[in-house]
C-alpha cells in the first residue's frame, strides 16, 4: 500500500470518528423564553374565620393577589383603597366570613360604641323579645336567621243572658318575620340543628312591635317556622299587616276589648 492510500484512509477514519463523536454528543437544551408575568390586583380578604358579631381588627385581614382576569366587583382592592385595613378596624361583622373570603363592606357595620344588636338592626327596624318554649317554637328547630309566623291563641268569652260561652281561637298576627336570636345565640353553632331557648328576639317594624305588645297580654304566643322556599317571595299586603283580631275579655263581669291588627 502506497503512502497516498494510507493518508486517504487515515483521513477517512478521522473524519468518521469526528462525525460519530459529534452525533453522540448531547444537544444543548433550547433556551426557554418566560412569558412576562401579569400580576392581578390585591384583594382584601379574611385571614381567619370571622364569626357574626365579631369585632374586626387588622390581624383578621390581609391582602391577597387575585387572578388578573377574575372579577373583583364589590371587593376592596389595594389599588383603590390602600388604607382599607385601618378604615375598617373596629367594624362589626353582621354576617360571618370564612378564611380566604373577600371582604365586602355590605357584611360589616362600623362600630359606634352601641351594642351589637343595635348595630346590626336595619334602619327603621326594632328588636323585640318574648318568652318561648319547645312547645311554642317548633320543638327547638327554629334557629337565628329563620323566618316565622307569630300566632296568638286566646280564649274568647261571650255572655248571652245567663249563658256564658268560651271559645279558643288562634290567628296569625305577624307573618314572615326574621328571628334575630334565640336566647343570646345569634347564629347556628357548628353542627347544631336545634336550639331550645327561653326567649326569641324578632326583627319588627314599629307597627309590628305594637301588635306584638298587645297580643302578649291577651293570650299565648307561638311561632310557626316558614319554608326557605318562601324567602324570595314578595310579601303580600296581608302578610305585611297581619290579621286583625279582636279579643273580648270578661273579667269579674267587666268586658274589655283588645284589637290586635
Amino acid at each position: 500500500m502506497n503512502l497516498a492510500r494510507v493518508i486517504v484512509l487515515l483521513v477517512a477514519v478521522l473524519a468518521g470518528g469526528a462525525a460519530a463523536y459529534m452525533f453522540y454528543q448531547p444537544s444543548e437544551p433550547a433556551a426557554v423564553v418566560e412569558a412576562p408575568k401579569v400580576e392581578g390586583p390585591k384583594v382584601l380578604i379574611a385571614k381567619n374565620d370571622i364569626p357574626i358579631g365579631a369585632l374586626v381588627t387588622a390581624k383578621e385581614l390581609e391582602w391577597m393577589p387575585w387572578a388578573p382576569n377574575a372579577p373583583t366587583g364589590g371587593f376592596i382592592t389595594l389599588q383603590n383603597r390602600p388604607g382599607a385595613m385601618e378604615e375598617l378596624r373596629g367594624s362589626i361583622a353582621r354576617m360571618a366570613f370564612v378564611a380566604g373570603e373577600p371582604i365586602r363592606e355590605a357584611k360589616l357595620i362600623k362600630g359606634t360604641g352601641s351594642g351589637f344588636m343595635a348595630a346590626i338592626l336595619p334602619s327603621g327596624k326594632r328588636a323585640m323579645s318574648f318568652e318561648i318554649s319547645a312547645d311554642t317554637a317548633a320543638a327547638g328547630f327554629i334557629l337565628p336567621n329563620d323566618y316565622v309566623d307569630v300566632l296568638l291563641t286566646h280564649q274568647e268569652e261571650r255572655t248571652e243572658g245567663k249563658k256564658r260561652e268560651s271559645t279558643v281561637r288562634t290567628a296569625v298576627i305577624l307573618s314572615d318575620v326574621k328571628i334575630l336570636a334565640i336566647d343570646q345565640t345569634i347564629e347556628e353553632k357548628g353542627d347544631s340543628r336545634v336550639i331550645v331557648g327561653k326567649t326569641a328576639t324578632l326583627e319588627l317594624t314599629p307597627d309590628e312591635v305594637n301588635r306584638l305588645s298587645a297580643a302578649r297580654r291577651t293570650g299565648t304566643l307561638s311561632l310557626a317556622l316558614r319554608s326557605l322556599a318562601d324567602a324570595n317571595k314578595p310579601r303580600t299586603e296581608g302578610e305585611a299587616k297581619g290579621n286583625r283580631t279582636e279579643v273580648n275579655i270578661i273579667r269579674f263581669g267587666v268586658s274589655s276589648s283588645n284589637v290586635v291588627e
